[in-house]
């Protein structure tokens, strides 16, 4: 299943969504490894088998095995750093800002992509796990590296796009 089978399992009350993942697909301002790697991220990060297995697809064949592979590191160590830090960012008591993770993130200093491009990657997954914390983090990185707004902007449109196809998948089924 590619993103046009995924099209079809989207129901007619959810229009714009097929339009918004035509729009994906069709994108052409981000490279091949930046756009086939934030819909396997986001796929992942969506938890919706239907959506992860179609935009895995859809990358197959486009990408190497490395960037799927790091695109679906950055999904899972999002999906822990994501919780972590959102309760470091909301919890009341300060002082948790001040103590040691102690998680393993050995993924981040070598991912097995583009160090720019995994940062995306996290960033789309952060903004889809609403981590505050984790978005701010990532975008400056992206930033001290010259990404552009627009390039981040579109980052984060994908993952609302994903999260939106999965949404959509699931009340189809309702």
């Amino acid at each position: 299943m590619t993103i046009d089978a995924l099209k079809g399992e989207i129901p007619a009350f959810a229009k714009d969504v097929r339009l918004n993942l035509s729009s994906m697909g069709n994108d052409e301002t981000l490279t091949p490894a930046q756009k086939y790697g934030l819909m396997v991220a986001c796929g992942v990060a969506s938890r919706n088998a239907t959506v992860a297995k179609a935009l895995l697809a859809e990358a197959e064949g486009k990408v190497d095995a490395a960037t799927i592979d790091a695109a679906k590191a950055a999904a899972a160590i999002m999906g822990m750093n994501n919780v972590y830090y959102r309760f470091v960012h909301l919890a009341s008591n300060k002082e948790y800002k001040t103590m040691p993770a102690k998680l393993r993130m050995n993924i981040l200093a070598n991912p097995g992509a583009d160090k720019v491009d995994f940062e995306l990657w996290s960033l789309a997954v952060s903004a889809m796990n609403g981590c505050g914390m984790c978005i701010d983090a990532h975008e400056d990185v992206l930033r001290k590296a010259g990404v552009t707004s627009e390039t981040i902007q579109t980052a984060v449109r994908y993952g609302a796009i994903v999260a939106s196809a999965a949404v959509a998948v699931e009340a189809g089924a309702l």
